[in-house]
């Protein structure tokens, strides 16, 4: 009896010793290190630029350049922009020649200005409003009627369905933007019998405000109440019809550039912002078209 048991121990033994060969040691568990995170990735930054920028043109982007300056101060806080208001041809003049960092065009380049290295960004469209008095009964007229009434071929608001009176003929000085647009479009270059020329946009509004028998032509975004703006050929001009291009009397608003000249940073990055998709609220506040939304 005594021998069974002990070969039964033994056996118990044996396997207890097998068991204990074939089982792996539990690998050891490393202690994380104290530093492992990851570092933190920081946004990139917008170049913050200093300096001043000269703008020089157009009188008719006066309010919309105003307020792209406003809304530029917000991105480059150090940056200066600088805006005379001298007319379309004094300003790309003055961009070819140097004297200006940005010119300001209310209408398209010709092509000999093209020739002279003036390149063209535009950055809006505006139309060409056609304003008479307040007191002025007429409230639509042809492309064709203006173009005579302007002309002197027609001379006489009777003739229009108006009231009896001579019709007093305001324009632009030669060179400005606006005039040179307006007649371009109209195929009256050069043509034109008026009665007075003025300097500025503002100039021809506030004389038509004051003549009950005038008539003139001003930038859309810088028509107010004081002066009646004709619908054209039945479409009443306004931001929603120069967009969809219905309105007849458009032109854009470029910023002029000379081909092959570097810009400074500061004006490179007025320029870009001018042009870019985030300022299309405050030009159309402005009373103007981004040319991304023309259609």
């Amino acid at each position: 009896m005594k021998k069974t048991l002990a070969v039964i121990l033994a056996l118990v033994l044996c396997v207890g010793l097998l068991a204990g060969c074939g089982e792996e040691p539990a690998p050891e568990t490393e202690t994380p290190s104290e530093n492992t995170e990851a570092p933190e990735s920081e946004a990139p930054e917008t170049e913050e630029l200093s300096g001043n920028v000269t703008l020089n043109g157009s009188t008719s982007m006066e309010k919309v350049i105003l307020a792209l300056i406003e809304g530029f101060a917000e991105v480059q806080p150090d940056v200066s922009p600088n805006y005379t208001g001298s007319g379309s041809g004094s300003g790309i003049e003055g961009v070819l020649g140097g004297t200006c960092d940005l010119g300001l065009a209310s209408r398209a380049l010709s092509d000999e200005e093209k020739a002279e290295g003036a390149v063209e960004n535009i950055i809006a469209l505006d139309g060409v409003a056609v304003v008479i008095n307040p007191e002025n009964t007429v409230t639509d007229l042809t492309t064709e009627q203006i173009a005579k009434i302007f002309t002197g071929e027609i001379s006489n608001w009777s003739e229009v369905g108006g009231a009896d009176g001579a019709i007093a003929v305001f324009g632009r000085e030669a060179g400005s933007g606006t005039r040179g647009a307006f007649e371009e479009i109209l195929g009256i270059e050069d043509a034109c019998a008026y009665t007075s020329e003025y300097s500025s946009t503002g100039d021809v509004i506030g004389n038509v405000a004051s003549n009950p028998n005038a008539i003139g032509y001003a930038s859309l975004s810088a028509v107010d109440e004081s002066v009646t703006a004709v619908a054209v050929n039945g479409v009443v001009p306004s931001e929603e019809t120069v967009a969809d291009g219905s309105f007849a009397i458009q032109r854009p608003f470029v910023v002029v550039t000379v081909e092959g000249t570097e810009l400074s940073p500061a004006a490179q990055a007025f320029l870009d912002y001018a042009m870019s998709d985030e300022v299309a609220g405050i030009i159309t506040a402005a009373g103007a078209v981004p040319a991304s939304l023309a259609a």
